[in-house]
């Protein structure tokens, strides 16, 4: 079944010996594993039936069959390979004290995590005789190793062996490993590994895809998950900058789901802002919506983000000269460009209120806007789509916003637009005039002047729209009137209908100079 090799008196007689316990003929081989010079062939079903690393290593072989493997560099060479696989075949072989080193080495990591995992029901037991610790001591060590020094690939097989540990176990590994040297992004690696495959209903892959899950008010239905997540959460490392931002968003969406404790929450949150000029607008909306993307589920954890980022940069006092007020830093714009855009997003959503939209709005510092042309767009998203706004509130909605800060194709836009309050359209026409009376954006006489004129022609435009509804009901009742007095002037006397006459005329005369006074308003 094995090739011999002449040069090598040892390896050709561990191979020959390899025909003896092969435990059937009949069955052709169907893999060859190749260590140093020797040349095992062997059959696939036996090796992964008790190898959980041959296992791996096949399901994962991006080959459609794969023929051939190499285990050059197993510790113990051919003769201890050898032993494994007949572990693997179920045949009996000695061990002693001059193999067994060489067979524990040969197991290597995978070995040790699944004594570990036999220990989780065998407590206190197995602390007690030193079991935990041992196997706790060669993991570490070993993952460390494996980390900086890859063996296989993929380079982080290791993180996928861990997984399969309880929580607790886990733990102990991480902090064991962070002791013999291991960088935050190492454990963070393990960390993202084994939340995506012990929480990979509720936490979604790198596709942006999660899985649909029915919201319940039941707090004990996802009581182990929430439970897990918790501890997740307690043991990631203190480096903010450790995990993938996408990472701790859809993290801080399950622990809304699963309404994990606010101290949780915090954490995440604090993690987030920290890194917010990172963050997409898909990354907060994720943290926004229900499972199945129907409905708006929670805008306080995208909130305190926003404040804690803003709060943060406050306290930097690295913003010319330390006035925040005047000056923002690349980040903060960046921010403020997500958040307006974020809000664009979610504007059509009617369970979205004014106070929650101004909310959101109001918590970026207005000089962080270089222009409000996003902010624009997502209030006039949020005007269209909740149309039955009256003026009053639809000038709160507006009130987050400076008209005088919109670029020349946005005023233009808003000059035209029927859904703003009258306000908010004669701001962005008086922008124009400004401009071309002062021949400049600068100039605070002739803003306070154009500004108190704005004010007074507004109150007048109102005054106008109210003069223009009761003109239209007079003309409703002259209409009336005088279709009734058609139908009557039969039988009627000549001087009567001469009055109604000279009464309507009077009527309809005051009616066009009421008309042409608006116009010339």
């Amino acid at each position: 079944m094995a090739t011999p090799v002449r040069s090598n008196s040892r390896l050709s007689l561990a191979m020959e010996r390899t025909d003896q316990w092969i435990f059937s003929q009949d069955i052709p081989t169907d893999v060859v594993v190749v260590v140093c010079e020797a040349r095992f062939s062997l059959h696939v079903f036996m090796l992964v039936a008790k190898s959980n690393y041959f296992r791996k290593l096949i399901l994962e072989s991006k080959e459609p069959v794969l023929t051939k493997i190499d285990l050059s560099g197993i510790p113990g060479g051919p003769q201890i390979f050898e032993k494994a696989a007949k572990f693997c075949y179920g045949v009996n072989f000695e061990i002693t004290v001059h193999n067994v080193a060489a067979l524990r080495c040969a197991a290597d990591l995978s070995g040790a995590i699944v004594v570990l995992k036999s220990c989780e029901d065998l407590l206190p037991l197995a602390e007690d005789v030193k079991i935990v610790q041992r196997c706790v001591d060669v993991i570490s060590l070993k993952a460390c190793n494996e980390a900086n020094f890859p063996s296989r690939t993929p380079p982080n097989w290791w993180t996928e062996e861990l997984s399969i540990l309880d929580i607790e176990f886990f733990g102990i590994i991480l902090s064991r490993m962070k002791k013999r040297g291991s960088n935050a992004l190492t454990l963070a690696s393990a960390l993202i590994t084994y939340t995506e495959r012990n929480l990979r209903d509720l936490v979604r892959d790198h596709s942006g895809k999660c899985t649909k899950s029915s919201d319940s008010d039941d707090p004990g239905l996802y009581a182990r998950e929430r439970e897990l997540l918790q501890s997740i959460v307690s043991h990631l490392p203190s480096e903010k900058a450790a995990f993938p931002i996408n990472f701790l968003c859809c993290l801080l969406r399950t622990a809304i789901f699963v309404r994990a404790s606010n101290s949780c929450k915090n954490e995440l949150e604090k993690r987030i802002s920290v890194m917010l000029e990172h963050v997409t607008v898909d990354d907060l909306l994720v943290m926004s919506f229900t499972y199945d993307g129907e409905r708006l589920f929670d805008l306080d954890s995208v909130s305190k983000i926003i404040s804690g980022f803003v709060e943060k940069e406050k306290s930097m006092g690295v913003f010319g000269g330390g006035d925040f007020k005047e000056s923002h830093p690349v980040a903060m714009h960046k921010v403020a460009k997500t958040v307006d855009s974020y809000l664009g997003e979610i504007a059509t959503y009617p369970e979205l209120t004014i106070s929650k939209f101004n909310g959101i709005a109001i918590l970026v510092p207005k000089g962080a806007r270089k222009f409000d042309d996003d902010l624009y767009r997502a209030i006039d998203i949020f005007l269209k789509a909740h149309p039955n706004l009256d003026e009053i509130e639809r000038e709160k909605v507006c009130s987050v916003m400076d008209p005088l800060k919109l670029t020349y194709e946005a005023r233009l836009h808003a000059s035209q637009n029927k859904r703003l309050p009258v306000q908010i359209v004669l701001h962005a026409l008086y922008y124009d005039q400004l401009k071309l009376r002062s021949g400049a954006d600068d100039q605070p006489a002739a803003a306070a002047a154009t500004r108190s004129q704005l004010q007074s022609d507004v109150s007048l435009v109102r005054e106008n729209e109210a003069l223009r509804s009761e003109l239209m009901k007079m003309k409703l009742y002259v209409s009336d009137m005088q279709k009734n007095q058609g139908s009557s002037t039969k039988g009627a006397s000549t001087t009567s209908g001469s009055r109604k006459h000279s009464f309507f005329s009077s009527m309809s005369k005051n009616i066009r100079e009421i008309e042409s006074f608006q116009a010339w308003v």
